[in-house]
């Protein structure tokens, strides 16, 4: 009885497929083409403040290398 039942279980399991593909439906278009312009709010929100990091970091930079000329200007 157990073996006639697990028989005709595994005969169901394999009956059971996916319907072949509809060959008159296209396939979708790729989301990926979609112009880059758009919906940039989230990205431009990120890169503002790492623009301005580096900003900062660039007058950080130019006032050490002047204050280092002005000491070497200086004799020290």
């Amino acid at each position: 009885m157990r073996a006639a039942l697990t028989a005709v279980l595994c005969l169901a399991l394999c009956a059971c497929s996916d319907p072949p593909p509809n060959e008159e439906v296209p396939p979708p278009e790729p989301q990926a083409a979609a112009p880059a312009e758009k919906n940039t709010e989230l990205r431009d929100a990120m890169q503002a403040p790492l623009d301005k990091a580096h900003a900062v970091e660039a007058a950080q930079e130019q006032r050490d290398a002047e204050r280092d000329q002005a000491l070497e200007d200086a004799g020290g």
